[in-house]
């Protein structure tokens, strides 16, 4: 087998998001737009400040991070929380603009305005992290435009030496309601082609950020399970194989917005399958419970519920993960597959 050419700085930065065991840990506090929502929401409606963001962001590194190997943050509310983040702790930023159009069902992807890769390392980046929706069934214009983009950043990253974590996100409009069977059905394909596509060389993706191939709630004989079945246990079993099978990257598994409790059990799903996944990148499923503390009793209600309930969120998954998950350099065949060189 031949050996994988990685070069010294994204080396030092992908060591840097993981553990000394290889495994990336890590927490995801990049959410914007949806992050100001959900707080609004939870209290009726009322607008969120600037200062409320970096609050919260804030809260979340200063606690979290002591049990994470890395913490995803955006430049626009997060810079403050990276400074609090505990000693050790890789810092991803991420590179996108919140949100995406709503003209059409294209979701352009655009980056922050302001901000290049250069400017993130500079700003402390160990790594970037760059969001782009994508439907395999879309016209080649479409997705086209969406590989170039992706092709742009990891040019960005290979000239700053800084690893590029990608986090594809997979729809399709035509199926209805993200939540339903219909979607449930054709995930698995959805997050297999996109994980295949972005395991190209030239895209420069160190490494990916991904759904999980199924939808709990649909996965007869899980805790998660609802009542109608869009597979069997065995054929998610097989789904989470099937899947991994087309990566060529090292790949993590985002919650997506499910429960503490429906993540750990899927990941548990996935390290019954065998699946090679490296870590995590996981959000809301570690502090959403936490956002109508914050909303009604500010900052320091929400310090003491992370240090309470987000503690055990995140040890709890933590412990999965170390049962479940694999160093980022097994794709590679190990560590000693990987020659680093100066560029």
């Amino acid at each position: 087998m031949n050996k994988v050419t990685i070069s010294k700085g994204k080396w030092a930065g992908l060591h840097r998001c993981a553990g000394a065991d290889g495994i990336i840990a890590a927490a995801a506090m990049d959410q914007r737009g949806s992050l100001q929502k959900a707080i609004s929401k939870a209290r009726e409606g009322a607008p969120v400040s600037t200062e409320e963001m970096v609050q919260f962001k804030t809260a979340v590194s200063q606690v979290l991070t002591r049990h994470a190997s890395a913490i995803l943050l955006d430049p626009e509310y997060g810079l403050p929380a990276a400074a609090v983040r505990a000693a050790g702790t890789g810092v991803l930023l991420a590179y996108e603009k919140t949100g995406y159009d709503t003209n059409d069902d294209s979701r352009m992807p655009d980056l922050t305005a302001g901000w290049s890769v250069r400017r993130l390392v500079a700003a402390g980046a160990t790594a970037i992290k760059v969001l782009v929706y994508y439907n395999p069934n879309h016209p080649a214009q479409i997705n086209g435009a969406k590989q170039a983009f992706v092709e742009r950043v990891g040019s960005e990253c290979r000239a700053e030496d800084v690893p590029f974590f990608l986090e594809p996100l997979g729809y399709d409009d035509t199926l209805g309601d993200p939540k339903g069977v219909a979607f449930a059905q054709a995930r698995p394909a959805l997050v297999k082609a996109y994980m295949a596509e972005f395991s190209k060389p030239e895209y420069g993706v160190d490494v990916l950020k991904v759904e999980v191939p199924v939808t709990m709630s649909y996965v007869a004989g899980t805790a998660a399970f609802k009542g109608t079945a869009a597979y069997s246990r065995a054929e998610a079993l097989a789904i989470f194989q099937e899947t991994a099978s087309a990566a060529q990257k090292p790949f993590l598994y985002l919650s997506a917005g499910v429960s503490d409790e429906v993540f750990r059990e899927t990941l548990e799903l996935a390290a019954e399958a065998g699946t090679p996944f490296s870590g995590v990148l996981c959000g809301r499923a570690t502090w959403q419970d936490g956002i109508p503390i914050f909303a009604r009793q500010g900052f320091d209600a929400l310090v003491d519920w992370l240090e309470d309930r987000g503690v055990q969120n995140i040890t709890a998954l933590n412990r999965v993960i170390a049962h479940g998950a694999q160093p980022w350099w097994t794709i590679y065949g190990g560590r000693d597959a990987i020659d680093v060189t100066d560029a």
